[in-house]
């Protein structure tokens, strides 16, 4: 959990309350990507994923030779404003090029689908669609890759299908959140809900229309093992929606095969 962009304490915030407190599940948390793998994945019935596939191993912008900050998307991570307020450092700091990379290796997307394939279950979260764009085995499971999202809006999460057990009880709700895009790769018989922009709201990603509605929950079996993905959760109030919660809690009760 946790990346550039979504703030690991509040992934582990919404997780705690929502999994481990209110259903008294264990859960061992962790913002080591590194740790994934086919070992680290050994005894346990279910892994949860909650982070994109980026990280900046030089850090988030670019520093020229005289110490400058050159402007870069990827600024303004910490505070309004600070992507205007010039860096000085005397003795100047050290080129840095702020490139971003994948961190997922071939080994750690293998060792997920075998997870999964063997009987394990897995619950992705919100933005996990962008680290299946640079991992076939992780988009074979997921099921769908990221295809962008609008500025922080309010939405609408409809209910699709009603009759799957991660349904039993939910409504349709509204969170202000972001709404994710994607391209979904599977049966549309597995999605659950979707989310709809109720004010007309389009977005386009690299050129292309992607409407107003995508969908926004799908589960389905794989191999031996049950997959769910959850759209919302940029926000913790969104996590923290009543409604979202309790879907959240069905997910998680469907996956370890709990009544």
């Amino acid at each position: 959990m946790g990346d550039h962009y979504h703030n690991a304490d509040i992934v582990r915030t919404a997780l705690t309350r929502d999994i481990v407190k209110d259903m008294g599940i264990s859960v061992k948390m962790t913002d080591d990507y590194t740790s994934l793998n086919a070992e680290t994945l050994e005894g346990y019935q279910m892994l949860i994923i909650h982070r994109d596939g980026r990280i900046f191993p030089e850090g988030n912008g670019p520093i020229g030779g005289g110490g400058e900050m050159v402007p870069s998307t990827f600024i303004n991570n910490f505070g309004k404003g600070i992507s205007e307020v010039p860096v000085v450092s005397d003795p100047p700091l050290e080129p840095t090029s702020g490139e971003m990379k994948a961190w997922i290796q071939p080994h750690q997307g293998k060792a997920v689908r075998e997870f999964v394939q063997n009987g394990g279950s897995i619950l992705f979260f919100h933005n996990v669609t962008d680290l299946a764009s640079t991992n076939d085995d992780i988009r074979d499971v997921l099921g769908g890759a990221y295809a962008g999202h609008p500025p922080i809006r309010t939405f609408k999460v409809r209910v699709k299908k009603s009759d799957h057990p991660i349904m039993e009880g939910i409504t349709d709700f509204v969170v202000t959140d972001e709404q994710h895009y994607m391209e979904y790769d599977k049966d549309p018989e597995h999605i659950l809900m979707e989310s709809v922009n109720e004010d007309g709201l389009r977005y386009t990603y690299k050129g292309k229309d992607q409407g107003t509605t995508v969908p926004a929950a799908w589960a389905y079996e794989y191999g031996k093992g049950r997959v769910c993905y959850l759209a919302p959760g940029h926000l913790l109030t969104a996590h923290w929606n009543p409604t979202y919660r309790k879907l959240k809690q069905n997910a998680v009760r469907w996956l370890l095969r709990q009544s």
